[in-house]
């Protein structure tokens, strides 16, 4: 779907490798400038898979110059430095545009480029703390934790900043005039709120947690199963919830009748406790998998592949020994989509520089 455009990546951690990764997975030629020297988590990322590598030390000028060529050919730029860091070196976006108008310049942070803490550090979850994205993520009085690097370097880092960059991609080919993608994990989390925040406007989500339909009542909740297992259960609509209490032989409980008391969700939530701790995860797995009862086994990744969901979609792959996912979404009209390797680091170098000298 991307097919023609060319993203340069500026080594970074987490959130800009992933935008640049789901681009390259939509077939944009994605041109990774891994640190010369430097090694990554792992030999051969996985976020760098479809893309091509070139190694390079940004504190030396012929690499700079280098550089520079790359991103005069190239429609998007992406970095994820403090702010101020590729300005020092040269190749910010005022420098960039003057060589490059129509470059789409791509920034990933946690506090943005503007604002007190912008040359702070921090981490995914400081991102969504301040964000009120974490707030709901715990049952109350415990801990709040929600699931590591999704809902903060992914959901409010990478997947803004993708969007940001099409967005200004299909702007700089209308009008010829390139921007500067500003997408900070703290404003892209927040965003991501407003769902909840229509929740709020319809008097559905309080302030204390354990109060609003989607974290309070016992018909939105995990439970453990007899072998140590868990379900999830989230059946909000009225018929949804009729057909959870009939698969349950629960249907007529005078308890369970009030879906959307809250004070009788505590009890009821204990009643479900012990209803579920009855049966093995596959027992229950087989009760309710196909219904509208809104009930689903909480699987591990490997789990998740052998389903049988994962063989008619063919999501889950693991191809020589890495687990890794399809990208997201799909196409009609496009042939089905490979595992492609990632590279070794510089690996690409001769065929990168003959493209552009």
């Amino acid at each position: 779907m991307l097919s023609g455009i060319r993203i340069v990546e500026v080594e970074g951690l987490g959130p800009g490798p992933f935008a640049s990764m789901l681009l390259a997975d939509l077939g944009a030629d994605v041109i990774v400038v891994h640190r010369k020297g430097g090694k990554g988590f792992v030999d051969k990322a996985l976020i760098d898979r479809g893309k091509r590598s070139i190694a390079l030390d940004l504190k030396d000028a012929d690499d700079i110059a280098t550089l520079r060529k790359l991103v005069a050919r190239a429609d998007g730029l992406i970095e994820g430095f403090r702010p101020g860091v590729m300005e020092r070196l040269g190749i910010g976006p005022v420098e960039c545009h003057a060589f490059n108008p129509a470059l789409v310049f791509g920034r990933m942070t946690g506090w943005g480029q503007e604002g007190p803490l912008r040359k702070a550090a921090g981490h995914d979850m400081n991102y969504i703390a301040m964000s009120g994205a974490l707030w709901y993520a715990a049952e109350p009085g415990q801990l709040p934790m929600a699931p590591p690097t999704l809902v903060g370097d992914v959901g409010g880092g990478a997947m803004y900043l993708a969007v940001g960059m099409l967005a200004g991609l299909l702007n700089a080919r209308a009008t010829g005039k390139g921007t500067v993608v500003d997408a900070a994990i703290y404003d892209g989390s927040a965003h991501m709120m407003n769902l909840l925040l229509t929740m709020r406007q319809a008097g559905g989500l309080q302030s204390e947690r354990g109060q609003s339909l989607l974290d309070g009542p016992h018909w939105s909740h995990a439970y453990r199963t007899a072998d140590g297992g868990f379900m999830s259960v989230q059946c909000l609509e009225p018929q949804f919830y009729a057909q959870f209490l009939e698969l349950l032989g629960l249907t007529g409980d005078a308890g369970f009748a009030e879906q959307n008391n809250p004070a009788s969700w505590p009890t009821l939530t204990d009643r479900l406790r012990g209803v579920f701790a009855g049966k093995t995860r596959a027992e229950w797995t087989e009760i309710f998998e196909g219904t509208d009862a809104c009930v689903a086994p909480v699987l591990n990744p490997e789990e998740a592949m052998a389903h049988p969901l994962n063989t008619a979609r063919d999501t889950w792959r693991e191809v020589g020994g890495v687990l890794q996912t399809a990208p997201a979404p799909r196409f009609s009209g496009q042939e089905p989509w490979q595992p492609v390797p990632s590279p070794a680091r510089d690996q690409h170098r001769q065929e990168i520089l003959d493209e552009i000298t």
